[in-house]
């Protein structure tokens, strides 16, 4: 798992925070001085806590969990989107649905509309409809796909979130804290960092910052899949190895058992004679 260097964080911009007087003073240990009013943020410590996001989120990964990414500011919409779908993850992009997570059951029921108007338009029902009702659908079904078409295989609530802007995702952030789900964000000096589980230090307006940040997670996330998978095959390859001599064991218990019942029956009939001379 490779982190990102000193010079790689300097060269995204990683180290550009929020001018003086915007600053929230929780970020305090974060930064690491004040230039021409601008706050500078300290790249050792976004280096450390990057590692330590990391390898929380491949081991998550690697347990074969769900993790959401949310980004819906524009320059991070797109990066998002794809680091997100190199390794599988749902992710929302657009506006974030409010009770997405508090309210998870009804986001699934949007779900299922959605795959039951797929279903429409594959067995033959949408051919039926008027020329109104097939754009009625239409629109809907463009609608839902826009918002939580990213999250269609989303089927239970995500072990963590992953957000760009705590400040723009605060609805996303808090519904997370309200279900005790662990939030990993990128939080610039203007931010909270009290209610974020692991904290990011770093630029989030920049695309070369939040680009650099994705790609270091996803690539650890990648890595936790990986192994997943070894692991996957190894244990069926040992559980193949080891069928064959469960099934010899299995097949000598059947083969000793009748010599066993063979050997306890003279013994009973033993017993009756002895029973009789005692009478």
């Amino acid at each position: 798992m490779s982190t990102p260097t000193f010079d790689q964080l300097l060269e995204a911009g990683c180290h550009f925070g929020h001018l003086k007087r915007k600053w929230n003073p929780a970020m305090a240990p974060y930064i690491f001085m004040e230039r021409n009013g601008i706050h500078i943020l300290d790249l050792y410590k976004t280096a450390a806590k990057v590692e330590e996001a990391a390898a929380a989120l491949k081991s998550i990964a690697k347990a074969g969990k769900k993790v959401l990414f949310v980004a819906t500011k524009k320059q991070a919409k797109q990066v998002t989107a794809e680091k997100a779908q190199s390794v599988g993850m749902p992710y929302v992009i657009e506006r974030w649905p409010g009770g997405m997570l508090t309210n998870f059951p009804t986001i699934r029921k949007a779900v299922k509309k959605m795959a039951a108007i797929d279903k429409m338009t594959t067995d033959g029902t949408f051919d039926n409809l008027s020329k109104r009702e097939k754009l009625q659908i239409s629109r809907q079904r463009a609608k839902l796909e826009k918002t939580l078409g990213s999250i269609a295989d989303l089927n239970r609530l995500p072990s963590a979130l992953f957000v760009v802007d705590v400040l723009k995702e605060r609805i996303a952030v808090a519904e997370a804290n309200r279900l005790g789900i662990p939030v990993f964000a990128m939080v610039d000096t203007n931010s909270d960092p009290s209610n974020i589980d692991f904290v990011i230090p770093c630029n989030d307006d920049a695309s070369k910052s939040i680009e650099l940040i994705l790609d270091t997670v996803c690539s650890a996330m990648a890595e936790g899949l990986e192994e997943r998978k070894v692991e996957k095959i190894d244990t069926k390859e040992a559980d193949a190895e080891a069928a064959p001599r469960r099934e010899r064991r299995r097949a000598v218990r059947r083969n000793d058992a009748p010599e066993a019942e063979a050997a306890e029956e003279p013994a009973v009939e033993a017993a009756e004679p002895a029973e009789e001379t005692a009478e």
